[in-house]
């Protein structure tokens, strides 16, 4: 990596404006969610706006950060909900936020 430093990934999962959630996965959680909220982000949260937070997960890789985000894809509904109720954004949410 240039630089030394590492970089860490995040995977997350966002509620957009008609229920439904998306999962994705970066190495810059701020600059993405604003992405997502300009309409910029993913073709899928684009018309489903605005969204929200409601999942994140620190991994230590890109190559887990893609495993991590394949994974929680595969989940039911149901699954994905218990995670986010588990795990959800309890630490820092508001300033990954934004808000």
């Amino acid at each position: 990596m240039k630089g030394g430093g590492a970089v860490g990934w995040t995977v997350y999962m966002l509620r957009c404006g008609d229920g439904t959630l998306y999962t994705g996965c970066t190495n810059d959680l701020p600059r993405r969610l604003e992405a997502h909220r300009r309409g910029r982000g993913a073709k899928y949260t684009r018309s489903r706006l605005p969204v929200a937070l409601a999942y994140r997960e620190e991994v230590p890789d890109k190559s887990a950060a893609l495993q991590r985000e394949a994974a929680i894809k595969r989940l039911s509904r149901p699954q994905k909900l218990a995670l986010i109720e588990e795990g959800g954004t309890s630490h820092g949410d508001q300033a990954a936020e934004g808000s």
